[in-house]
């Protein structure tokens, strides 16, 4: 069949159409294999993981609600990463090295001190140096332990061009800042909404713990305490 364009094959797909529903995942098996690609350390074949990516994908399509008006690929990306992540936590494949475990105790417990310091995140760059190790050293540990989405990557959609942390290398492929994107902005729009005004003060209009904690009539200490909870509520979410 001649599809007119990707539109035309993701209605017919999502109305039961197997053959548009076959080309529509041939069409987006470069996004499959773009977060698959993220895993291929875990223990779990490349292709193997390919294959689970695309059944999250046929889940995305099963599932998709034209009506709502969301870009499919926006859809789609939560499920292909979730579909991913249950199958590597479900087979206790994730082994973390005790080094990985504790650098990343030591960066976690200098990114503290530093918040209550300087009342900002630190930048990856800085919070390596404190703990006398590499950028790469100080991202591995954390991705190590945390199995979660960056959370530096910069959000698309309502917020666009917010970033909580400007901690991407140069050589980061485009579609994965994307794929970061999506799966964060998701998460972050499900926060309650003094968490994400928290979010939005903090690291969309950059402003301090202090001049946030006026704002929003709280005391440092407790916009302190709440970004960790921001924090873990956004790991869990994405892990």
């Amino acid at each position: 069949m001649d599809y007119k364009n990707n539109n035309e094959l993701l209605i017919l797909a999502v109305n039961g159409d197997s053959s548009a529903t076959e080309k529509l995942i041939e069409n987006n098996l470069g996004l499959v294999r773009s977060i698959a690609l993220r895993f291929k350390d875990r223990g779990v074949e490349y292709e193997d993981l390919v294959q689970i990516g695309s059944m999250g994908m046929l889940k995305a399509i099963r599932s998709f609600d034209i009506s709502k008006g969301t870009v499919f690929s926006t859809y789609a990306v939560p499920l292909i990463i979730g579909e991913i992540k249950r199958f590597i936590r479900d087979d206790g494949l994730i082994k973390v090295s005790r080094v990985y475990k504790q650098q990343s105790a030591l960066l976690n417990k200098e990114r503290e001190r530093y918040i209550l310091e300087y009342g900002k995140e630190p930048k990856i760059e800085e919070l390596s140096k404190i703990c006398n190790l590499t950028p790469n050293e100080a991202v591995l540990a954390l991705e190590a332990t945390a199995s979660v989405n960056s959370l530096s990557a910069s959000l698309n959609g309502e917020d666009e061009g917010f970033t909580l942390e400007n901690t991407l290398p140069s050589n980061t492929n485009e579609i994965d800042i994307k794929i970061d994107s999506i799966a964060l902005a998701q998460a972050i729009h499900s926060l309650p909404s003094l968490w994400r005004k928290i979010i939005t003060l903090r690291y969309l209009q950059e402003y301090s713990q202090q001049d946030t904690a006026k704002m929003l009539g709280l005391t440092q200490v407790k916009i302190s305490r709440e970004e960790k909870k921001i924090f873990e509520a956004l790991r869990k979410k994405l892990s």
